[in-house]
Order: structure tokens, then sequence, then C-alpha cells
């Protein structure tokens, strides 16, 4: 720490307590502030709650008011009918007029004593007078309570036609003491609540009416979308039977005065806290910003030490700048004998001067591969080792752009073991190769036992005739021939075995598909003749060329091709049935191996091509994890899928050579199957 900044930070020290004296007190105002303005929440939403109750109990009583007053209309009619003065015209005028005076009375019935309905105002329009023109109702509950009990009664609510609710009030008719029937007047919730539920109390509430499984029967409200905040419930009694009234306050806008009161408090604190903050700020901003560059210059350096991967920072003219323990190990010289040199380096190799000069110049130049690039260098014993670099422009505090960071890896022991894998996975594919064939031994062996015969024949027939002295020239060369002709069949299964197993370097060229899968087939046929397997091969026309070596290809399409034998050793004989398809998909060209068998199982399937798993009871497990091997050398993709009858489709595709040689150009398309 420098002097000045130690005198600052002891002075900050002994400041301290009396520059916080004000902080603190600042803070004590917007403590006690917000306590005020939690109180004063606090207290409004205790006087919201008082009114809500208020309104809603006003409301109720308001409601009870009408019911009332609408049984007291409809009481005073029951009375009329009980007197014998009342004609029928008096009573159809008296009912409408209740209906017409009262919007919430919808309709007003005649019941006889047995409380089948006997008139109806305003008269039901589909001929006689129904129990109730918009459906059943619970009327019968109800007149039986007030027959019995001399009283009105409610019935419970039921629905009234599409969208609304209603209930009824039963009031007995007796003429003297004989019970005469009943006068139900049939109310509407939504129509009860529309007419008698003022302006106001919608304005600020949403009022529902709810039954006791709490289905809404009725509500009202001034706005569409109310937000919540509490609610109040009462028991809307009567007409009773569980029904209940909610109000609930709506989310209403804020005091805009208050709040902005409060917002000009607070911002106003905050620019006493931010102005009394800001000196402290100042002086404690250098001493932190002096222990964040040591800290983290110890952090980097620690880093840097630490790392096994060289760090080499050159400027913009090539020369070292800086370069990390882990480089000086790796190039064997001391970071004093590196800073500072430029080209060329010590490390670079005498033989390989000319590609590393051009190197770096491209680097310099800023065309350094963003995914790096490898260079030969020697250490200072004289060893030469494998580089990977990877290059990134060097920027300053200032955005400037002053040199090039380099990260160098040692690759040599790398180099080696992808050598060694290489060479792991040719001996592999070759093993695999020869066990296949030798599967396919007994086979072969019957495939070829039958040209030798039938040479053997032709020999001995040709022998007997010409020692009988009975056969003519003509005869011998048709016989001959026929020999000749079993000869070369015989001579092409050898070939076709010994290209297939023979050890070689891999020979990428340009490979006509079409030739590769008809010896593929050709070599399969004994097999799935045995097996009772139909093969099908199915050729596009006009196949590109792909990029490949032949012989790593039949591998992978004899190995796709037994396995679809095999799977369908299970399976009817009419159903052994193996197409091998071939076409040009979208700039590659796709193959298709499609089996009739037992298909995959999807606890297998994520495992196919995990190398030793098999489900065969006498595999290695690594045909198909070398198949997808050899594909994807060849810059493709192997995959299956279930086939669409039952069975598996193995499925490869490999990229079409630019420019197509004339062989497969000229293949034309060509279905051919062997039928066994």
């Amino acid at each position: 720490m420098t002097g000045g900044a130690a005198s600052a930070a002891h002075g900050l020290g002994q400041r301290g307590p009396v520059q916080a004296m004000p902080i603190v007190a600042m803070a004590l105002v917007v403590l006690l502030f917000g306590v005020f303005l939690w109180v004063l929440h606090r207290s409004e939403r205790e006087e919201e709650t008082l009114t809500l109750i208020k309104d809603v109990l006003w409301v109720e009583q308001n409601l009870h008011f009408q019911l009332t007053s609408d049984e007291e209309k409809l009481q005073y009619l029951a009375e009329s009918l009980g007197r014998e003065d009342t004609t029928p015209v008096n009573y159809s005028v008296m009912a409408r007029h209740i209906v017409t005076v009262n919007p919430a009375i919808q309709r007003v019935v005649r019941l006889d004593p047995q409380g089948r309905p006997v008139r109806s105002e305003p008269p039901v329009d589909d001929g006689p007078v129904l129990d109730d023109a918009f459906g059943p109702s619970p009327r019968a509950d109800a007149f039986l309570i007030a027959r019995s009990s001399g009283r009105r009664a409610y019935s419970a609510p039921y629905r009234l036609g599409a969208t609304d609710t209603a209930f009824e009030i039963v009031i007995p008719i007796f003429r003297g003491q004989e019970f005469a029937g009943a006068l139900a007047g049939v109310l509407s919730i939504d129509a009860l609540l529309t007419h008698h539920v003022p302006w106001w109390f919608a304005q600020r509430y949403q009022l529902e009416v709810i039954d006791p499984y709490g289905a809404v029967l009725g509500t009202k409200s001034r706005i569409a979308m109310p937000e919540p905040r509490r609610s109040h419930v009462v028991p809307f009694d009567p007409p009773g039977h569980g029904l209940t009234l909610v109000a609930t306050l709506h989310q209403l806008s804020g005091n805009l005065g208050r709040n902005i009161l409060i917002a000009a408090i607070f911002a106003l604190t905050v620019s006493a806290l931010w102005s009394l903050w800001a000196v402290r700020r100042h002086i404690a901003r250098r001493i932190r910003a002096e222990e964040a560059l040591r800290a983290e210059h110890a952090f980097r350096k620690a880093m840097e030490d630490s790392l096994t991967v060289g760090m080499r920072a050159r400027d913009l003219e090539g020369r070292i700048i800086y370069v990390n323990p882990a480089f000086c190990r790796m190039v064997g010289w001391t970071a004093e004998e590196l800073v500072g040199a430029g080209p060329v380096m010590p490390y670079w190799l005498p033989e390989d001067l000319v590609h590393t000069e051009e190197v770096f110049r491209a680097v310099l130049a800023g065309n350094a591969p963003a995914n790096g690039f490898e260079l030969r260098f020697r250490r200072a014993n004289g060893e030469r080792f494998e580089a990977l670099i990877y290059e990134a422009p060097l920027i300053d505090a200032k955005g400037r752009h002053t040199g090039w960071m380099g990260s160098v890896l040692d690759i040599t022991e790398r180099k080696r073991a992808e050598e060694l894998a290489r060479q792991q996975q040719e001996r592999l594919q070759q093993t695999a190769r020869l066990i296949t064939m030798g599967e396919m031994a007994s086979t072969l062996a019957h495939e070829l036992n039958q040209p030798l015969s039938a040479i053997a024949s032709y020999c001995t027939g040709c022998l007997n005739r010409l020692q009988a002295g009975s056969i003519r020239p003509d005869e011998l060369a048709t016989a001959l021939e026929k020999l000749s002709g079993q000869a070369k069949r015989a001579g092409q299964i050898i070939r076709r075995i010994h290209d297939f197993v023979r050890k070689s370097e891999p020979n990428v060229a340009p490979c006509c598909l079409s030739q590769v899968l008809e010896d593929c087939v050709a070599l399969m046929e004994a097999d799935a003749r045995q097996q009772g397997v139909r093969l099908v091969l199915e050729m596009g026309q006009g196949l590109p060329t792909v990029m490949a070596d032949r012989i790593l290809l039949q591998q992978v399409v004899v190995n796709l091709m037994r396995n679809g034998i095999e799977a369908m050793a299970a399976a009817r004989r009419d159903r052994r049935r193996l197409s091998v398809t071939v076409q040009e998909v979208d700039g590659s060209v796709l193959t298709r191996i499609q089996d009739r068998g037992c298909g995959i199982s999807p606890e297998n399937a994520e495992k196919l091509f995990s190398p030793f798993f098999t489900t065969k009871t006498e595999g290695m497990g690594m045909g198909l994890n070398i198949c997808r091997s050899i594909i994807e050398h060849h810059q493709g993709r192997l995959w299956f899928e279930p086939a669409p009858e039952g069975g598996t489709v193995f499925l490869f595709s490999l990229p079409v050579l630019s420019e197509p040689s004339a062989t497969g150009a000229a293949d034309s398309h060509d279905v051919r199957a062997a039928d066994v």
C-alpha cells in the first residue's frame, strides 16, 4: 500500500463514526416513514373491510325488504283467492299487475289442493298450463311445507331458462278453515340483483349468489374484469336453502397524489443518502482498486503457474512479451531467454522453417484458424514434439489491439495414442471380417461344392464319350463351355471371399455403391438360401459415385445383411424377406437394409451401437460398433428405424462425390431378387 493510500485509510477510520451519524439519522427517517406507510396502509385495509361488511349487510337488508314486499303482495293475492267474490278475471288482472310492477317476479301460478298448476300469469304460450314453462322446479317440497304449516315457504333454486336461476314463494290459500290450494310466485335471481342492488354497490363490489355447492346462481358487477382484493359472505335468507351472498371488493386505483408524495419523499431521502455516501465512496474507491489490483495480480500469477497449457504472448511485430512456466517447461528455455525474442524463434525446427514462417505471418495478419493449428517444435535438448496452438487477439484496457496470445498444448502423446487406436481399429475390423467368414464357412463350402461337382461331372462325361469314340465336336464344345462357366463361377466366389478377408491398408477411392451391394448380395445368397430368406436388391437410376474404401463398405453391408437374416430365424418362411435399397437423397447416397424379424426392443435400442453389447449367445458385440465407426470415418451416418410391417430398417448415408464417375452415372435402375 502506498503512503498516500495508507494516510487516507487512517483518516477514513478516524472520521468513520462522525460520517456515519447523518447516514444513520437518514436511515431512521426512512424506517419511520416506512412504518408510517405500513400503519396507514393497514388502517385503510381495515376501513375497507368495515365498509365492505356494512355495505353487504345493507344490500342484504334491502333484498330482504324487497322479498318481504313481494311476499305481502302475493299474500294479498292469495287472500283474495280465498274469498268467493274474486272472479278469474279479477285474479288475472291482479296477478298481471304484480308481475308488471315487480320485475323480480317472473310469473304467478295458481295451484290446486293437490299442487297441480291451474292457471299461470302470464299465461303459457304452448297451450295447457304446465308445472313450469321453463322446466321442472322443486315446487313440490315448498308446496308440502306451505300446506302443512299454513305459512309461506320458499323452494330451492333451480335453472330458469338458459342463463337464469329462480326460486319460488309458495303461499297457501284457505277458504275459511279449508285448504283451497296455493299461490306460487317465480322470482328470478338475476332480476332481483339487477333491479334491487344499487349502481354504486356494483361499481365498487361484485355481488354473487352462491348455492351450498359453490355454484354461482347470479352475479352483478359494473366492472368487466374485476381484480378481487377481499370478500365477505352473509346468508341469503330468505330464500334460505344454503344460499349465500358473496360481495368481493374490486381492486381500485390508488391515491395518485399520495403516491406522488411518497415517491418524492423517497427520492429526496435517497438523494441525501447518496450525497453523504459519495465522499466516503470516493476516498475508499482508490484503496479498493489497489487491493483488487494486487489480489488480481496474485490470483493471475498463481493460476498461470498452475497451468499445464503453455501461454505465450507476442506483440504486433511478433516479439515474445510474456511466457508462463508451463511453456518454458515445454520448450526447455527460460523466460529470460524467450522474452524479447523475435523471428526466428529458438524452438522452431530448422527443417520446417519455411512452413513455420508462413503460419507465423498468417497469425500476425489475423488469419489464425479458429479451431487451432498444429506445428512441430523442438526442445532445448533437440527433442521434437507436436504442438496444438490456439491464437487470440491481445486487447489492452483501452480496447486497443496490442498483440496475440497463444495457448500451446503438447499433443505428442495424444498423436501416438490416436495412431495406436487406429491400428487397433484396423486389426479389430480384420478380426470381425474373419469371424464373419468363419460363420459363413460351411455355407460357402456348400456353395463351392456345386460348381466343383458340376465340373467333375462334365469332365467325367467328356472322358467317357471320348473313350467310347461317340462324341461329336459340337457336343464336346458345348460341354467344355458349361465346364468353363462353372469354373468361372467358382473363381468368382473365391475372389469375393479373398477380397473380403484380405488385410490391406485403407484405400479410399471413387466407388460405385451399386457394385459393392451386388458383391455383398452374391456373398450372402448362399447363407440366405440356407435360411430360407428371399434377398431383394433395388437400386435407383443414375446413382452417383462416393469416395470410400470398397472392402470396408462390403464389411458394413455384409454384417447388416447377416444380422437381418439371423433376426428372421423365428419368422414364418413366407415372411423371410431381406430388402436392400439404395437411392440418392439430398446430395447423399442412402442405403436401406430392411428385415421382417422380431425388431429391436426399447431397452436395447439405446445400447445397440455400444461396444461389447450383443443379444446373441455367441457374439463379441463389436459388429454394429465397427460398422458405425467405418461409416463415420467416411463422413456418413448409420442409424436404424422400426419397419412399418414389422422388423427393423438399418440405414446409412454417404456423401456424394462432387464429380461422379462414369461408372456411377451409367447405373440404371435394377431390381434383383434371390429366391430361396
